[in-house]
């Protein structure tokens, strides 16, 4: 019996115990104990037959995506949406399906722009089993239409690749395959699929090798050390690129990431806070001549995350970042190295963060408010370099029926660039979401 059902059992048997008290000197034992079992039997049916109909599944609601079983034993989930999105710019956004910055101001001219796509579609696959005794294996593959191509004919992006083994008696996993990086992990709460990257937000997916530890704290309180071997990708822009090397991979070293977080009811006794540090160390190996000579940059972040429910309706979640060469990570801008001079190859620094609230005004219909900033260093910039970049939003999201699911947003760009100026832009976006 659930919790709640327990606390509703426990009133009725408690109201019928003080009713019946005045009766009680008139019975013998035996007439008392069996009229009390005879009220305890009709109470259970009663309570029984009141979380049946609580329980029970509204013929509005969707039910959860069947599962197939394959030969192995693995049971399969499908799941996904089909996601239509609008959006109206006053001036060019980069790129324009989604938002990343505002374009230099001698090329945005106060141009106004119309995009509508379907590219963030996106289908799924969550996998489980076979399990044993002592472990849980789950796995999941996912892709959207983000990958490129024409505006009529995208290409699929794979999102998500991996398989996880858990120990639930050691609270430890192991998890394989491509996924979200270990630090810098919250999503900000956004309508735009692109989520604040390059204006506040670091951390997408790496293929990676992770395991993850968790520890009870007190009566409510877990925490859980994460720590991951990554795919480390080198900078698009690389000078040496004539001769097909990745500086990431030239490394010969994977980047190491980690995370510790600690999530315990603090505010709201039933929805846990949460905080978190993390953060990554990777190196590239750029090549500056065609016989060997190279020299290596580091790629580093620190990271701080908060997710705090303030009331039942309401949670505050932002995070931190400082760290050098994170456009692997949508970080400086989406700038990591500036190789201007390759006689003077240089990491750029970059700070910044994005802070959100998000009020759930019913169970249909949630409010978002939030602001994001990127502030790489100047001095590692070259001329005409993104130099700031910053947002704010307003978003609002309804469950039409819990299956299609209308948003809206209101956001303004700002971009400066070294020696060039700022760049504005206003954006109205809407998405149309049905999920299955």
């Amino acid at each position: 019996m659930k919790e709640r059902g327990k606390f509703r059992y426990a009133l009725l048997l408690a109201g019928s115990l003080v009713t019946a008290a005045p009766g009680f000197a008139a019975e013998s034992a035996d007439t008392r104990i069996s009229r009390l079992e005879r009220e305890l039997a009709d109470l259970k049916t009663a309570v029984n037959s009141k979380n049946a109909a609580i329980q029970a599944p509204s013929t509005t609601e969707p039910l959860s995506p069947p599962l197939v079983s394959t030969a192995s034993g693995t049971k399969v989930q499908f799941y996904g949406f089909t996601r239509f999105d609008i959006s109206y710019d006053s001036g060019k956004i980069n790129p324009g399906n989604i938002a990343l910055w505002a374009w230099p101001e001698a090329l945005n001219n106060n141009d106004a722009e119309w995009n509508l796509t379907a590219g963030a579609t996106r289908l799924g696959l969550n996998l489980s089993g076979p399990d044993t005794e002592k472990i849980k294996l789950t796995g999941n593959i996912e892709f959207d239409f983000l990958g490129g191509g024409t505006e009529n004919n995208m290409n699929p992006r794979m999102r998500h690749a991996y398989l996880k083994a858990f120990w639930p008696t050691a609270d430890f996993s192991i998890l394989a395959g491509q996924t979200w990086d270990v630090h810098s992990s919250l999503i900000p709460i956004v309508d735009d699929p692109a989520i604040m990257w390059a204006s506040g937000n670091i951390g997408t997916r790496h293929p990676q090798v992770r395991v993850t530890k968790g520890f009870a704290v007190g009566k409510k309180g877990h925490l859980e050390v994460a720590t991951a071997a990554a795919r480390t990708i080198g900078s698009t822009n690389n000078w040496a690129s004539t001769w097909n090397t990745d500086p990431g991979k030239d490394a010969a070293l994977p980047t190491i990431q980690g995370r510790i977080a600690y999530s315990a009811p603090l505010l709201v006794s039933n929805q846990p806070a949460t905080l978190a540090i993390s953060g990554h160390y990777g190196q590239e190996e750029w090549d500056t001549d065609t016989i060997g000579t190279h020299k290596t940059l580091d790629s580093w972040s620190y990271n701080l995350e908060l997710t705090m429910p303030i009331c039942p309706k309401m949670t505050i979640a932002g995070e931190y970042f400082t760290g050098s060469n994170l456009d692997d990570y949508w970080g400086g801008v989406a700038q990591g190295v500036n190789n201007s001079l390759i006689a003077d190859l240089r990491e750029i620094r970059s700070t910044g963060g994005w802070a959100a609230l998000r009020f759930n005004a019913n169970p249909s219909t949630s409010l978002s408010f939030g602001a994001g900033i990127d502030n790489p260093h100047d001095d590692d910039l070259a001329l005409n370099a993104r130099s700031q970049n910053q947002t704010i939003f307003a978003s609002v999201v309804n469950k039409i029926t819990p299956g299609l699911i209308l948003g809206f947003q209101l956001s303004e760009w700002k971009t400066d660039y070294k020696g060039a100026g700022e760049s504005n832009a206003l954006r109205a976006q809407s998405s149309l979401t049905y999920k299955f």
